[in-house]
């Protein structure tokens, strides 16, 4: 099954449109809201919004694909450093990582294919 849209996504003012009160959050993982842009498939690219409360974590995990994430607002930590609003994180097929962010964020992911959760983060 297919979410793809079939209309360009058009967002104008990208560094407001999360603090705009017109997305539809949903429960992602725990401390983890996401509004999803877009998704073709199980396997297929996506794209969401991110939204995490103070102390939040997204376990262990490997990409399968290309990982894009914008940082909006906030930071957010992994095993490369500390990253703030305005950092742009390209994540490689093959490559891994935990992500926290103790002051809460908000983020753009792309992802290229799903992520793989290792251990106990399925």
């Amino acid at each position: 099954m297919s979410d793809v849209n079939e209309i360009p996504i058009i967002i104008p003012s990208l560094m407001n449109v999360t603090t705009s009160g017109t997305l539809r959050w949903q429960p992602y993982r725990e401390g983890i809201e996401i509004h999803q842009l877009y998704k073709h498939g199980e396997d297929g690219p996506s794209a969401a919004f991110l939204r995490y409360r103070p102390g939040a974590r997204v376990p262990a995990h490997v990409h399968a694909g290309y990982e894009h994430i914008l940082i909006l607002s906030g930071s957010q930590i992994d095993q490369r450093g500390s990253h703030a609003a305005g950092t742009l994180i390209i994540n490689p097929p093959g490559s891994g990582h935990d992500v926290h962010s103790p002051e809460g964020c908000t983020a753009l992911a792309i992802w290229e294919r799903p992520v793989q959760f290792v251990g106990n983060g399925a």
